[in-house]
């Protein structure tokens, strides 16, 4: 049996809504592609899970390092292929985050960990895009 499952129906037009758990997530495209942008579309949705799964991981460590952090958000960028399927190219994650000069480090460890050991996202778009990442400190 699979260890994820998820239902997900057609709501008119390009509309669909994912159940997840408990919680239902709409995704649509814009007008020109035949939606009335009621969500996000499911490749910005990839990008924004993306950003989610590797910030979670950044957070854990950085709680369990004991640092302190504020005004923290991700950046994810990405260019499209040409030709159908359209798939990304590459990617890039920026991390900004506020911390003190003396644990700089740490965030720089945190983010390594999470994009080279315990993002599951990561991995599985770098198997098919360029996924660049680096911090910029507020």
């Amino acid at each position: 049996m699979a260890e994820y499952s998820i239902i997900t129906r057609h709501k008119g037009n390009m509309a669909f809504e994912a159940e997840i758990g408990n919680h239902k997530v709409v995704m649509d495209t814009v007008a020109a592609g035949g939606g009335e942008d009621s969500g996000p579309p499911p490749k910005k949705l990839l990008l924004g899970t993306l950003a989610t799964c590797t910030g979670m991981d950044v957070v854990s460590l950085l709680q369990k390092m004991r640092v302190n952090f504020s005004d923290f958000d991700i950046v994810t960028n990405a260019d499209l292929t040409g030709e159908h399927p359209k798939v990304f190219s590459k990617i890039e994650v920026v991390y900004r985050i506020k911390v003190d000069d003396k644990d700089r480090e740490k965030v720089e460890k945190a983010v390594n960990l999470s994009q080279e050991k315990y993002c599951g996202i990561s991995a599985m778009l770098r198997k098919n895009s360029t996924l660049d990442f680096n911090i910029e400190y507020r």
